[in-house]
């Protein structure tokens, strides 16, 4: 059985060098009930038992679900099942909507075979920021199984945490990339596949 309290504690082990920046108490993003706060394709994306759906039967293009609200320096955790560990998915964060396509622009957390754990920029530069250990990520991450995601975004600095370790930091060079914007669930382009969120827990700093 889920704990929050753990997961909020195991959260909270995994950012203690940054725990001085916490600034908020923290905020349920999603309410376990419906997708209020957040807007996508609701053919595609749904509710159930208290999780995000993101379910596809396969499709061209990437589709995301993204908050009506943006963030800019925060801690988000939450937990994530790639159903049968197949197909790709992701987090976006600092993103906007490309208002040209189905795209989003900005930062993204990656999730699927050969991505957990990676930095990459969506639609922007198009490449790994930075990129995980595939060793050390072949040994953490639990296939078909919860992972615990925990994504921090403080000034130029970026670290991406799962099951409690970290995969990746990266400090940004660029002045020009915002450092605000939308949070997203990603469904990627291509063969049937399923992704499932709940526990989405947000603290600025």
């Amino acid at each position: 059985m889920f704990h929050r309290r753990r997961f909020l504690g195991l959260a909270a082990a995994a950012s203690l060098p940054w725990l001085a920046g916490c600034t908020s108490e923290p905020v349920e993003l999603f309410n376990a009930h419906d997708l209020s706060g957040w807007e996508g394709d609701e053919s595609l994306w749904l509710v159930e038992n208290g999780e995000i759906v993101g379910r596809s039967p396969g499709i061209s293009h990437n589709v995301f679900l993204a908050t009506t609200d943006r963030y800019e320096d925060f801690t988000l955790n939450l937990e994530v099942l790639l159903v049968d560990d197949q197909g790709n998915s992701g987090v976006q964060f600092r993103s906007e909507r490309d208002p040209n396509s189905t795209e989003m622009i900005g930062y993204q957390a990656d999730i699927g075979p050969g991505w957990w754990g990676n930095l990459y920029d969506e639609s922007r530069r198009r490449e790994n920021l930075a990129v995980a250990d595939p060793a050390f990520m072949e040994k953490l991450i639990r296939k078909d199984d919860w992972n615990q995601y925990e994504i921090r975004a403080l000034g130029r600095t970026i670290r991406l945490v799962i099951n409690g370790r970290r995969t990746v930091e990266y400090v940004e060079t660029d002045e020009s990339i915002p450092r605000s914007g939308r949070i997203a669930l990603q469904i990627h382009s291509g063969p049937p596949l399923e992704v499932r969120f709940r526990n989405l827990v947000l603290e600025t700093l």
